[in-house]
């Protein structure tokens, strides 16, 4: 995984409530950060999430994570969450996540999340104007990719 992989990514800094006596990131919070990620592409996708209305009035639910930890992070460091969405199917996709310091991979994984029919919570067909979103901000998947 390259850092030329991705055309996003969000910077944040380690807090020191997510660091253990030795000033390392507890392995848990790489997954949050790894959704604040996702959170903020979804935001400069133009596709914001509410806890009401899903993403303009789509829900999504993950459904399997993996995070393989190379390197740790620590106390007060600036890590930069890279996140692409490598695969859109029909109800699912999957992001691919980054998490450097500076150019150092830290972390790498993936997210898969399911489009669902809010109300039934079942999966759905993920709408066309997701897609086009979607296919505009990466510049690499076609249209139903």
């Amino acid at each position: 995984m390259q850092l030329d992989d991705f055309r996003f990514h969000h910077t944040l800094r380690v807090r020191w409530a997510e660091a253990d006596m030795q000033g390392i990131v507890f392995n848990g919070h790489y997954l949050t950060y790894a959704d604040v990620g996702i959170t903020e592409y979804f935001r400069a996708m133009g596709q914001t999430y509410s806890g009401e209305t899903g993403v303009n009035g789509s829900d999504f639910f993950a459904v399997r994570t993996l995070l393989e930890y190379r390197s740790p992070a620590r106390f007060d460091e600036l890590l930069d969450v890279h996140v692409r969405i490598a695969r859109l199917g029909n109800s699912s996709m999957q992001f691919l996540i980054g998490i450097y310091r500076a150019e150092e991979l830290l972390v790498n994984g993936e997210i898969v999340y399911v489009h669902a029919d809010q109300s039934s919570r079942r999966p759905s067909p993920i709408p066309a104007s997701f897609r086009s979103a979607v296919s505009e901000f990466e510049k690499v998947l076609p249209e139903g990719a």
